[in-house]
């Protein structure tokens, strides 16, 4: 054998390796990115898609890009310092901050478990026949065992299951309902917005970039090895988190590019204005076949109790965080965390009237609550007495603040439009 035969054999297998060992890191990512392809997205995309065709598919892209950044920033800061957002905030904050900080994220959390319930149940009534409030009883058991049991490796492993099934389901749609790719390919990178828009764009946003994933990514992260003995290795490992975040957040834009898409293709095109998400069922029937239903149906319910999962698991750990109680699921001050997150939840679902709007305002307060969490992310990830000789550079608080400011930014579009501004 030659030297370089020898050389490339020697490459190829250093490669292999390293490939295998990505491997390895994958999963924290995929455990938040099912939180994007929630029943909440799904409200707010069939909206989209519906009333407004595909000229809103450029919010998810620009949300899904910030969304990298910030769960990218987040993943780091529980890497370097071994604690979660939270306990960072509860550390190098003032209590007065906290309980603002801390209330409100929680509140954040019971707004996506109101949605993710209610999706959930919404599924299985589509499928099943059973009146809502059953439907909702049973995924609320179902869930609950699902994150009081079960340790974070296996959620991650029915979690990355259930997004591939959304994923295959969403794939088989659009087969069937054959969209415009040319209009939907501009759409997705040319900006569009007025003011009879912007209501359902701040809730695709919040839908994307969810406050309560922020939190829960700095936590999950850390149940990954990634000790290591010298500062070569460790930036190794911090890429591998970057390609888990990539990797996750890429297939949760797929899958929320793909509703907007088979929202517009099959009711903007035929002319029909969604008000629910089971009406959205029962109209894709005639349009686009029995399959349709039947696929729409059960990734509606994969989609919901995936993402309560992590919605739980969310309010878990920041109000053990806040607290500064042990954060493992097994443990009783966690337990209490999943119950305030998912009994008021489950409360709201049963006496509301108008799911579909719900859907759709649980998302917009994730919106209007983002600053409260981004900002502490900032100043905790920009500091070098937090973070070291990992604290972020220009470039890193360049991005940082753009993402603030875009998400200020919508938030007084929003405010505009309640009070009748018009642009």
């Amino acid at each position: 054998m030659g030297l370089t035969e020898a050389f490339y054999k020697v490459k190829k297998s250093a490669r292999l390796t390293l490939n295998l060992e990505l491997l390895r890191y994958l999963g924290p990512g995929f455990l938040v990115t099912v939180g994007f392809i929630d029943p909440g997205n799904w409200a707010t995309n069939i909206a989209a898609g519906s009333e407004f065709n595909y000229s809103l598919l450029w919010v998810i892209t620009l949300s899904t890009l910030m969304l990298i950044f910030l769960q990218h920033m987040s993943a780091h800061l529980g890497i370097v310092t071994g604690r979660c957002l939270a306990e960072s905030c509860r550390q190098w904050f003032p209590s007065w901050s906290n309980y603002i900080i801390g209330g409100s994220i929680m509140l954040a959390c019971v707004a996506t478990a109101l949605a993710e319930f209610l999706g959930a149940a919404i599924g299985l009534t589509i499928i099943s026949g059973l009146p809502l409030a059953y439907s909702g009883a049973v995924a609320g058991v179902v869930i609950l065992v699902l994150v009081t049991v079960q340790k974070y490796d296996q959620i991650e492993h029915i979690v990355i299951s259930l997004v591939s099934i959304i994923g295959f389901c969403y794939l088989l749609e659009l087969y069937i309902v054959k969209p415009q790719w040319g209009l939907a390919a501009a759409a997705s990178v040319i900006p569009s917005i007025d003011s009879s828009k912007i209501l359902i764009a701040m809730g695709m946003l919040g839908a994307v970039v969810m406050p309560h994933n922020i939190y829960l990514h700095s936590e999950v992260i850390q149940k990954r090895d990634y000790s290591a003995d010298n500062e070569e290795r460790k930036r190794q490992l911090l890429r591998y988190e970057f390609m888990d975040t990539l990797f996750a957040m890429g297939a949760g834009w797929l899958i929320n590019c793909a509703m907007v898409v088979v929202a517009a293709a099959v009711f903007f095109r035929n002319g029909v204005r969604v008000s629910d998400i089971a009406q959205a069922a029962q109209t894709l029937k005639p349009l686009a076949g029995d399959l349709a239903e039947f696929l729409f149906a059960a990734a509606l319910i994969c989609a919901g109790l995936s993402s309560s999962i992590t919605a739980c698991l969310a309010g878990g750990t920041v109000f053990t965080g806040f607290l500064g109680k042990e954060k493992d699921p097994q443990t009783s001050w966690f337990r209490v965390g999943v119950l305030l997150t998912a009994l008021p939840a489950m409360l709201i679902m049963t006496v509301l009237s108008d799911t579909y709007t719900a859907l759709i305002w649980s998302q917009v307060a994730l919106s209007i609550q983002l600053p409260l969490t981004i900002i502490p992310l900032i100043v905790l990830t920009r500091s070098s007495r937090v973070m070291g000789a990992y604290a972020n550079g220009r470039f890193e608080n360049l991005l940082m603040y753009l993402c603030a400011a875009v998400i200020i930014f919508f938030n007084i579009l929003l405010i505009g439009s309640f009070i009748g501004v018009k642009f």
